[in-house]
């Protein structure tokens, strides 16, 4: 009985370990956009804060939206509303770098939405007015950009 016992504690420790690796994991998928709804850049025409109790796994990341219809959207054409280069800064992906973009600078270009890196909202304003306001920003970015997300950088 007592060989009973060890054997069951030790099945029991073994899954509640396979329990914590599995959660560890889990907790490991990249928040894409700091948890901004991709679909309202398109939709709202403007950042929009998802909630968590809406989500989608896609590519690597986790969406949040603001709604189920958004998470409803997304889930049925992802490549429509997922921000290029997985949400990373367009800029610094045309440098080769891999930085997190900020929700507030962005912009939608042939149908595609773009994010910048900002180390604050005002300073996210201002990247998304200058590329906004200079064609050639973006002309000359994405082209780099695109090359080194294939090298996936």
């Amino acid at each position: 009985m007592a060989a009973f016992n060890r054997v069951a504690i030790g099945l029991a420790g073994a899954a509640f370990a396979l329990a914590s690796i599995s959660s560890a994991i889990a907790q490991e998928v990249r928040l894409v956009l700091k948890g901004y709804d991709p679909v309202a850049y398109f939709t709202e025409g403007r950042a929009l804060a998802g909630d968590p109790k809406y989500t989608v796994d896609w590519d690597e990341g986790r969406y949040q939206f603001s709604s189920a219809k958004h998470r409803d959207m997304f889930a049925a054409n992802p490549d429509k509303y997922a921000p290029q280069f997985g949400g990373y800064c367009t800029g610094s992906m045309a440098r080769g770098v891999r930085n997190e973009g900020h929700p507030e600078a962005w912009i939608i270009s042939n149908e595609k939405l773009y994010v910048f890196g900002a180390p604050n909202a005002q300073e996210a304003l201002e990247q998304r007015q200058k590329a906004l306001a200079d064609p050639a920003f973006m002309s000359q970015r994405i082209p780099k950009a695109q090359q080194n997300w294939r090298g996936k950088t």
